[in-house]
């Protein structure tokens, strides 16, 4: 006797409310017979699960019917509940629908615990309806047009066949492929200032592993920020990145790509952060700093 076909067997009758012994056997494979005795099988594990001779009978849960012990335990339930509440938070359609009817099939309550929003802070409706809007495009397979701000400062159109969606480093990016420069490339959701759902449908193809997230530079990065800036270098690095001085003042040793995106970055803590490694990123800093006074000063 298989575990997986009463598995499956039960999800099915789930689904479907009920089902000939002819309809199960020939889905799974079986006979008639065999299906009888899984679903002795089933009634002797706890399950409520009963055959009705007849006619117009079949094989029936009961209409009030939770899931047992037996097939699930208490903590693996509220696992996939945790799981589909995850999930309710990022606007999927049915989340909640879902959930409302998982807790009652499993007979568990678990309340209003979770909470995630990727939206930033008083942006929430324009960023919320570009998440569903990619989703969609995702999930059936749709071009879309985009107006994307690079890290360059260069604002163009692309057209791009969406794969995925992936959260990381406290960042939300698109997996795609890129028509306009015929590659796979990712954007950053943030900077995807306009986006068009187009009707094209285009057949998905897997995303290239590793995933290109960092460009290691050829030396880390070693940077000293002042002790007022504890604050945010604990937001944004590891702890174990971090080397706190006698004076309170953070040592962070990364491994980031020197780019305008790093440039713009360092700038946003003004006299607070110093460079120590490599030391040719001390002379891009100090250039763009003084080109910042230039257009700035009094």
């Amino acid at each position: 006797m298989s575990d997986s076909r009463l598995f499956k067997i039960l999800y099915y009758l789930l689904d479907k409310g009920h089902a000939t012994a002819p309809e199960l056997a020939e889905r799974f494979e079986v006979s008639p017979r065999t299906v009888y005795r899984d679903i002795e099988a089933l009634s002797g594990a706890g399950i409520p699960v009963y055959a009705e001779p007849g006619r117009n009978g079949g094989i029936y849960l009961l209409d009030d019917s939770i899931l047992d012990r037996a097939v699930l335990s208490e903590n693996e339930r509220r696992e996939i509940l945790a799981a589909i509440q995850s999930i309710s938070a990022t606007a999927y359609p049915s989340g909640k629908e879902i959930l409302t009817k998982l807790s009652a099939l499993f007979n568990v309550n678990m309340g209003n615990w979770l909470e995630v929003d990727f939206s930033r802070w008083g942006k929430d409706a324009c960023d919320n309806e570009k998440f569903e809007t990619l989703k969609t495009a995702v999930i059936q397979h749709k071009e879309i047009k985009i107006l994307y701000e690079n890290s360059g400062g260069e604002r163009r159109e692309r057209i791009v066949c969406p794969l995925k969606l992936c959260y990381k480093s406290k960042e939300w990016y698109l997996k795609a492929f890129c028509l306009t420069k015929e590659d796979f490339r990712i954007f950053k959701l943030n900077r995807i200032l306009g986006l068009e759902l187009l009707e094209k449908t285009f057949v998905p193809r897997p995303y290239p592993e590793p995933e290109d997230f960092r460009q290691p530079p050829d030396s880390p990065l070693i940077l000293l920020f002042s002790k007022e800036m504890a604050y945010r270098v604990y937001d944004e690095f590891n702890e174990t990145q971090i080397e706190r001085q006698k004076n309170g003042d953070l040592i962070v040793s990364a491994q980031m790509p020197v780019d305008a995106w790093l440039i713009g970055y360092l700038l946003s803590f003004g006299a607070k952060v110093e460079v120590i490694e490599p030391r040719y990123l001390r002379d891009i800093l100090a250039k763009k700093a003084q080109e910042i006074y230039e257009k700035n000063k009094p």
